[in-house]
């Protein structure tokens, strides 16, 4: 059985985007408006301040850490302003708790 590369990354590559609260850098890729892929590195992950703030919990997954709220508006707002590109080309949904046919009555 052989191994199928992963290409994802050369089609489009992780973008370079720093939170806009704490300063904290990471690398960045968009594949669709719900799924985001995010690279740490040390200093990012000493830098954020809700993810120095994280206290670990019990168990096997004790020290995840679920993310940081600052950094995922970073990347919301880079991504509506175009300045990170999205893989999946579907427009954003203004409100995606109501659905679509909803919005004609």
């Amino acid at each position: 059985m052989s191994v199928r590369p992963d290409n994802r990354l050369a089609d489009v590559p992780m973008t370079p985007l720093a939170c806009h609260t704490c300063g904290a850098r990471v690398e960045v890729r968009k594949s669709s408006w719900d799924q985001t892929s995010i690279q740490w590195h040390d200093d990012s992950v000493d830098t954020c301040v809700e993810r120095r703030a994280t206290n670990p919990g019990a168990g096997p997954n004790a020290g995840a850490f679920r993310g940081c709220s600052a950094l995922r508006d970073s990347v919301r707002e880079a991504a509506v302003r175009g300045d990170l590109q999205i893989v999946d080309e579907d427009p954003l949904k203004a409100n995606p708790e109501i659905p679509d046919d909803a919005h004609t009555h």
